[in-house]
């Protein structure tokens, strides 16, 4: 027990044992301040000070933004920023993919690439047998009564809608057709024979997306118009127009000439594309 309190009273003593800290001037060793402390102030003093630096440390993460630099950690706005970017960035690769498809079908106007569908007649007499098994059903009033009406919309106004019964498409010009509208020799519009320097006209209100030079029929121009609609117009001698200029229907777009390799003399030669597929421009424009 004796030894117990002996062994204590030492360790109090070296805490409390006092020391004198002097700062002095290197070259007069003059004093220029000096404290006393023991071992326990020094314990006491760092145990605080380190409990401040803690806290101080704490309270800067938690109430300013250095807290978005921790790994993990991130504030209510960064990730309604970040939330907002994410959907910025769906937005942008829809976009991106719809521009792709309308490039695409641009490349199949100028290239004609185009792929034919072929049908199996005897496998659709044989499925049309297989399906007999089916119920009659009769039509109503109502219903007939649409049929009927959709039916005379689509004999008079096959490129409308049933609330623009009066589209209708200008001759870009006027002359003898050459060669006619046949898909299965990829010839996907009509060659009109005309005067050489002859004014060539836009067929419809429309949007200039292409006006450029190719080498195989030479100087092209494609409009684009309502309802997906394009109009094409190839071997060009002179453009009067340029990508992203509005254009009125009848208005002089280009000039009739014979410019590309594949022409034989002053012709213009003309398509209609409808949702990325060619139509017979004959349908629907008189070019006598």
């Amino acid at each position: 027990m004796a030894e117990k309190e002996k062994r204590s009273r030492k360790i109090r003593k070296k805490l409390l044992h006092k020391y004198r800290l002097v700062v002095l001037n290197e070259d007069t060793f003059e004093e220029r301040f000096s404290f006393k402390l023991n071992r326990l102030n020094v314990f006491v003093f760092s145990t605080i000070l380190a409990f401040f630096l803690i806290g101080f440390t704490t309270l800067l993460i938690a109430f300013t933004p250095l807290r978005e630099y921790i790994p993990g950690y991130s504030s209510t706005a960064l990730k309604k920023k970040a939330t907002d970017l994410t959907f910025k960035t769906d937005s942008l690769q829809r976009l991106i993919t719809i521009n792709e498809q309308y490039v695409a079908s641009i490349r199949k106007v100028l290239t004609g690439d185009v792929k034919m569908v072929d049908f199996n007649k005897d496998s659709i007499i044989e499925a049309a047998k297989r399906d007999t098994t089916i119920a009659i059903l009769t039509a109503s009033k109502q219903d007939s009564l649409l049929r009927d009406k959709v039916a005379q919309e689509d004999k008079y106004n096959p490129l409308t809608n049933v609330s623009e019964v009066n589209y209708r498409l200008f001759a870009p010009v006027k002359g003898m057709i050459s060669e006619k509208y046949d898909p299965l020799k990829k010839h996907f519009g009509v060659d009109v024979v005309a005067v050489k320097d002859a004014p060539v006209k836009a067929t419809s209100d429309g949007t200039v997306i292409f006006a450029e030079w190719t080498a195989e029929t030479g100087y092209v121009i494609i409009l684009e118009h309502k309802d997906n609609l394009l109009s094409v117009y190839k071997h060009n001698a002179v453009l009067n127009k340029q990508q992203g200029q509005q254009v009125k229907e009848g208005e002089v777009i280009a000039i009739v000439g014979n410019s590309g390799e594949h022409t034989t003399g002053p012709h213009l030669h003309f398509e209609l594309w409808s949702n990325g597929y060619p139509i017979n421009p004959t349908n629907f424009i008189d070019f006598d």
